[in-house]
């Protein structure tokens, strides 16, 4: 399975980014997508994540400002940005996580990343 980011870029402050991430197999096939970013000498850190029965979830930082959706038809899942701050700055990345046994054990399709830049 591939997962391939697009949509990032340099954008000023209070300004808005649409990103997408497209599969190369159904997305109904996992058990949870999400975006993470990581901003330099910084630890990845969890955007945002829905998981296959419609549960999203969103850091505190971007709660009110951030949306993902998903279009499964497209086999793509989207992170719309609005009022974007300079410290939003970062390489976003999707994720998913498939189940690898009946005993609970996840794991996780990284894409390559796309960075966002929020200019002040």
């Amino acid at each position: 399975v591939q997962l391939v980011e697009s949509g990032g870029g340099l954008v000023q402050a209070g300004g808005s980014l649409r990103l997408s991430c497209s599969a190369s197999g159904s997305i109904d096939n996992f058990k949870e997508m999400g975006w993470y970013r990581q901003a330099p000498g910084r630890q990845r850190e969890l955007v945002a994540s829905r998981s296959n029965g419609g549960t999203t979830s969103y850091a505190d930082s971007v709660k009110g400002r951030f949306t993902m959706s998903r279009d499964n038809a497209r086999n793509t899942v989207y992170l719309q940005m609005n009022s974007l701050k300079p410290e939003d700055t970062a390489v976003y990345f999707c994720s998913a996580d498939f189940v690898i046994s009946v005993e609970g054990a996840v794991g996780r399709y990284w894409g390559q990343g796309t960075q966002v830049t929020v200019s002040s």
